[in-house]
């Protein structure tokens, strides 16, 4: 813990300006300094223990699944394309995903780096689902990051949007944020996702995903992720979220993310 400390040191330092304030993105959770800025995105006084060790856990590790062009580059072309025409069997041909009872969920565009990040979650078991454990531990990490960098490149046309009439509260909670259960205010959603949702390196791409598949993760996120609570997990800035909203600003948000290309 001691060397995650040093490392939160020197990355705040190394983050001023000549005026002395941060210009990280650890900066646009907090909104303000100290701990009422963390009250804020975390949205309950509580949230301020867990808030602190979140940032250090993302400026640490959160580099660590980073896709490099050497990963990709190791795995030979028949090998992927074999593996990719096994993810198109629920993924789609294009990675458009698939709507149902179980929606599976939309790659096209993903960032590369949440690819390579989620299958090495589901090997782990840190996120758990059974059918993904079983596909994603025979993997490589070359291939997973080859995997990654195949479905970043793919532009499918989204399956369709959630209700629209939820779209304008959607996109309102998106752009700057909501007041949650218990009070407070969590920081808008495009502070990590980006301005138009297109996500950024271990944040995932959520513009064009499936309605009921955000509606669901959002729904039951301490159910699948973060599952082992001893090993850092970036999934775990989510999980305070998640538990805060509430399920009309869930299916608000997950309305307005579906709507865009």
């Amino acid at each position: 813990m001691m060397k995650v400390a040093r490392a939160f040191s020197a990355h705040s330092r190394a983050s001023r300006n000549p005026a002395g304030k941060a210009k990280s993105w650890v900066g646009a959770f907090a909104g303000t300094s100290g701990s009422q800025g963390w009250l804020d995105f975390m949205g309950t006084r509580s949230g301020i223990q867990l808030a602190l060790p979140l940032a250090m856990l993302v400026i640490v590790f959160g580099g660590a699944g980073r896709t490099s062009a050497a990963e990709t580059a190791a795995v030979s072309k028949p090998e992927l394309e074999a593996k990719i025409k096994y993810c198109e069997i629920c993924h789609g041909h294009s990675a458009e995903g698939f709507e149902g009872y179980y929606p599976i969920p939309r790659l096209a565009g993903q960032t590369p780096d949440f690819i390579k990040y989620s299958l090495q979650a589901f090997a782990e078991r840190t996120r758990t689902n059974n059918i993904m454990f079983h596909v994603a531990r025979v993997l490589s990490p070359d291939m997973m990051a080859a995997l990654g960098a195949h479905f970043h490149d793919l532009n499918a046309k989204p399956l369709g949007a959630g209700p629209t009439d939820l779209v304008a509260a959607g996109k309102e909670i998106f752009e700057t944020g909501v007041e949650p259960r218990g009070g407070g205010r969590i920081k808008s959603c495009s502070s990590c996702h980006g301005d138009n949702a297109e996500g950024n390196q271990d944040f995932p791409r959520l513009a064009g995903q499936l309605d009921d598949y955000i509606v669901d993760k959002l729904t039951n996120w301490s159910k699948e992720f973060g599952q082992h609570p001893s090993k850092m997990d970036v999934s775990r800035i989510m999980q305070p979220i998640a538990e805060a909203l509430t399920e009309a600003q869930i299916k608000a948000v997950a309305a307005y993310l579906s709507s865009l290309q």
